[in-house]
């Protein structure tokens, strides 16, 4: 069964889900807010805590200073301008979040990002929907060697194979997460169905929903549908500013999300058999063959002398009932007796 590891953390279907809790550009630039963020996540029991790394000159030509995202006012460059950490707060924000035990991951959106990240001493990479299609950039990162999980919204099966046929080139540990890239996103949008694409076209890869929706039902039903990897976006109050505060998640329905997506990775598999726990409860569910009326030696057994009753810990089941209907009783039984298979003459 696939797997992937990034530190001590192993990923698959066998582990609880990894949930990442990205904070992003949820900080608005404050490296303050960004520590009050990682602190919510932590006491909440965050594993991984998702940064971005925008390095804004290399991400972005000065055409993007005309283009407005739907969840913003402004445009993409002003919101990366002012929400971009340097190099030196990132790195007091990768070492702050591996100070609580958590695993520092974040998004590059440039080369200059991702050469920054890997000198940081990244264990992994997170990359973007806009960034599955940005072949250059993924076999720049590629050639890190390290686990990369990948989000591939707005792309198709076509798209995503180059990028697959990449990492597969590297040999990279990778997973592939199911996005729809809308700010909140729709419930009807979220297509569930694409995940399970994901995982029919890509057998070798590990499987996860990146959720923008602004609950965690998504997540929920993912899990129940084979997802390895939930993220969603976190904020420690939601009264913060910020285009991605709409479809974050509070410590509150952090919890939920851990509690509720292991539970529910519990729940997946298994074969339509009884347990053996079950066991217990069938000695008294089940019917079994049973003496309605005093039955003498030699006496026929018909429906007016045996019927089926509880509990199920006769020797004879009522699946049987029909075939004792004309056998013989070979000894003398008592009204309400647990018919054996040694009471009847062949």
């Amino acid at each position: 069964m696939n797997e992937i590891q990034i530190k001590d953390r192993k990923i698959g279907l066998n582990f609880p889900p990894l949930i990442i809790v990205e904070i992003g550009i949820n900080h608005e630039g404050s490296l303050k807010t960004a520590f009050e963020m990682v602190d919510a996540a932590w006491r909440t029991g965050a594993e991984v805590i998702k940064h971005q790394t925008h390095v804004v000159e290399d991400e972005m030509s000065k055409e993007a200073k005309k283009v407005i995202p739907g969840n913003a006012s402004v445009s993409i460059y002003e919101i990366m301008e002012r929400c971009a950490l340097n190099e030196e707060d990132e790195i007091k924000l990768k070492e702050y979040v591996e100070s609580k035990g958590m695993i520092f991951l974040s998004t590059p959106f440039s080369r200059a990002a991702a050469d920054r990240l890997e000198k940081m001493g990244v264990s992994a990479y997170k990359i973007g929907s806009g960034e599955c299609n940005n072949y250059p950039l993924i076999e720049h990162i590629a050639s890190f060697k390290k686990p990369m999980i990948v989000s591939t919204g707005m792309n198709d099966i076509l798209s995503i194979k180059k990028t697959v046929e990449i990492l597969e080139k590297y040999k990279v540990q990778y997973a592939l997460l199911h996005t729809t890239n809308l700010y909140p996103t729709p419930v009807h949008l979220v297509r569930l169905g694409a995940m399970q694409e994901l995982q029919k076209e890509f057998p070798n890869a590990i499987i996860g929903l990146s959720d923008h929706t602004t609950s965690n039902r998504a997540c929920f039903a993912a899990t129940a549908l084979g997802a390895c990897i939930l993220e969603r976006h976190f904020t420690d109050r939601m009264d913060r500013p910020g285009p991605d505060i709409i479809n974050s998640m509070d410590p509150i329905a952090l919890k939920e999300l851990i509690i509720g997506s292991s539970e529910i990775a519990l729940m997946r598999g298994g074969k339509k058999e009884a347990a053996k726990e079950e066991q217990i409860t069938i000695d008294f569910a089940f019917a079994t063959v049973v003496s309605i009326k005093t039955i003498k030696k030699g006496e026929k057994f018909t429906k007016e002398n045996i019927w089926v009753k509880r509990p199920g810990t006769g020797s004879i089941k009522a699946e049987y009932f029909n075939q004792l209907l004309g056998k013989i009783a070979n000894r003398d039984i008592d009204y309400d007796e647990h018919i054996d298979w040694s009471d009847i003459n062949e």
